[in-house]
């Protein structure tokens, strides 16, 4: 069996660049995963290759359809259509050692959703974001230009920048720094990377002990 990283995509765009570093983020001994906002459940499927036990999660009822609809044949990946932030117990049932969320935190609210995401986290747990940012200085406005000619040559790699109909979406309304400082302010000891695709890593791994995010 091929590992995630050598799995093939249907498509390829900003996000599902991303995938790989999420991949290699999973921590050893990972048995039970939350993928928040799965879309089409691509990245749910892909974890799904190393992890027992994977949930997607998404409001959309169109997603979840087009997510089961690919998952019939990973037995171990589950796709609940509901909103993460006010999913009862019964729906999205205990805590997940692994937590994934591309490119989802600039559509919620940010304090309420990391908070919502921690609490679902088992201790030791991992939490990864990939996410979007804002532009507010000069350096920062020097940075995306760059990540133009990238984006081209990857998407003429890859045939074209892709992915299912009907995704939502909305401008980022937080700086890159602002994530920074917010990341470390809420949860300590965050690991927060800035990437070429206009894209941001944010890393966060939960204290044995039970925690609390401020």
């Amino acid at each position: 069996m091929p590992s995630p990283e050598e799995l093939p995509n249907p498509y390829w765009n900003h996000n599902v660049h991303y995938h790989r570093l999420v991949l290699g983020a999973v921590p050893d001994g990972c048995t039970r995963a939350l993928d928040i906002g799965c879309g089409d459940g691509l990245l749910a499927r892909k974890l799904a290759r190393r992890i027992p036990e994977v949930t997607g999660v998404d409001r959309s009822p169109a997603m979840i359809r087009l997510a089961r609809e690919a998952g019939a044949r990973t037995p171990n990946v589950t796709f609940v259509e509901a909103d993460f932030m006010t999913a009862a117990d019964g729906v999205l049932p205990g805590r997940y050692d692994f937590l994934s969320a591309v490119a989802v935190l600039h559509h919620l609210d940010f304090t309420a959703a990391v908070r919502r995401m921690a609490a679902l986290l088992t201790p030791g747990g991992r939490l990864v974001v990939i996410g979007l940012a804002n532009n507010g200085t000069p350096l920062d406005w020097l940075i995306s230009g760059a990540g133009l000619p990238a984006s081209w040559i990857l998407a003429r790699r890859h045939g074209g920048n892709s992915g299912p109909s009907g995704l939502p979406v909305q401008d980022p309304d937080m700086t890159w720094s602002e994530i920074r400082r917010a990341a470390q302010d809420m949860l300590p000891g965050s690991r927060v990377s800035r990437h070429l695709l206009w894209r941001y890593a944010w890393v966060w791994d939960k204290p044995s002990s039970e925690f609390r995010s401020r």
